[in-house]
């Protein structure tokens, strides 16, 4: 399991040093796509492949659907380490994560999330002033803390 929060930067060529300890998780090759929320989401392979038996199973019939398939699948790429134990990103990610320098990345259950760091905090500030209220509404989920 993904957990926690680490502070990072993004060098001039796009990579970045991820925890070790979410390397050992992540494996030797992994996926990083398009998050929610302006951030970018990164999967083992075994994880991505449950994602894309998730989303397979969606109606093709339904616009939102597909919608989120090409949002999530188009902007997906395998990753490799290099011998540093960075990734480099490529710059269509970079892009709409707005990632440039100062990078927060975040251990989230079953994958692993990349933000900007003022983007992350503004984020952070938001749902921490809400948190009672999400906390809430989980239980009509079936969720207890």
């Amino acid at each position: 399991m993904f957990m926690g929060e680490f502070q990072h930067s993004i060098d001039d060529k796009g990579r970045i040093i991820i925890p070790a300890k979410f390397r050992e998780l992540l494996g030797t090759s992994f996926v990083a796509t398009r998050g929610l929320d302006s951030c970018l989401f990164v999967y083992p392979m075994e994880e991505w492949g449950i994602m894309e038996q998730k989303l397979k199973s969606l109606s093709l019939m339904k616009s939102d659907a597909r919608a989120f398939s090409r949002f999530f699948f188009s902007g997906a790429t395998e990753c490799v380490w290099d011998k540093q134990g960075r990734v480099n990103l490529p710059g269509n990610l970079r892009q709409y994560a707005k990632l440039d320098k100062d990078c927060v990345i975040l251990g989230v259950s079953n994958r692993v999330e990349i933000w900007n760091k003022e983007l992350w905090e503004q984020y952070f500030e938001q749902s921490e002033e809400s948190f009672n209220e999400i906390a809430e509404k989980l239980v009509d989920f079936n969720f207890d803390l």
